[in-house]
């Protein structure tokens, strides 16, 4: 090893790093490579999220995957997950008062029913309302959610805690999650021209 050589990243991280992109999501999810942030934790890693209806970009979101073979304070093990979510909502909708948990229990009951284990989840729920003036005077009120939290996985295979971020973007964006029977298409940078009539 030459000097300056960083040190070969721990086959744990790389495991659950490589697992961060699943083979199959949604036909209305867009997953990407983003930048992870550094300082958080000695290695990490992220991807980006969107959720589309046709066109129109309904939701975005990051996950982000924190490694400490020494584990920090408020872990429960060496990983830590970061999740982030932005959807626009309609007025009433975000002046609801029972708004908070129940997009809280999205989170939890996906991670419940992907079956992804956890602990020490934490996050908040935050209602914003933009309004324009000067020249934006005319642009429209808009309301969005936004949700942030982490949790410990307790595997280092993320996949199911990967699935259970896209359904919380998707109920954030009012697609209800997949029957438990019907497969996700391949994401679309995946998927060829023609495509074959998909089975299940």
């Amino acid at each position: 090893m030459t000097i300056g050589d960083a040190p070969p990243a721990p086959a744990a991280f790389r495991r659950a790093l490589a697992s961060l992109r699943p083979a199959e999501v949604r036909p209305e999810i867009e997953l990407e490579d983003i930048p992870a942030p550094q300082r958080l934790a000695p290695y990490s890693g992220a991807v980006g999220a969107s959720v589309y209806r046709g066109d129109d970009e309904l939701a975005v979101g990051r996950l982000i995957m924190l490694f400490d073979p020494d584990g920090q304070r408020g872990w429960d093990g060496p990983f830590r997950l970061v999740a982030y979510v932005r959807a626009d909502m309609e007025p009433e909708i975000t002046s609801d008062p029972m708004l908070g948990p129940v997009a809280w229990s999205w989170l939890t009951e996906a991670l419940d029913s992907h079956g992804a284990g956890y602990a020490a989840a934490g996050g908040t729920v935050t209602r914003a309302v933009s309004e324009g003036f000067g020249n934006k005077a005319d642009d429209p009120i808009t309301t969005e959610l936004e949700l942030r939290a982490s949790w410990s996985p307790l595997e280092e295979d993320l996949s199911a805690h990967v699935a259970a971020w896209c359904d919380l973007m998707c109920l954030a964006a009012g697609i209800p999650p997949l029957p438990p029977d019907v497969a996700a298409l391949p994401p679309r940078s995946a998927r060829r021209e023609d495509p074959e009539p998909f089975r299940t």
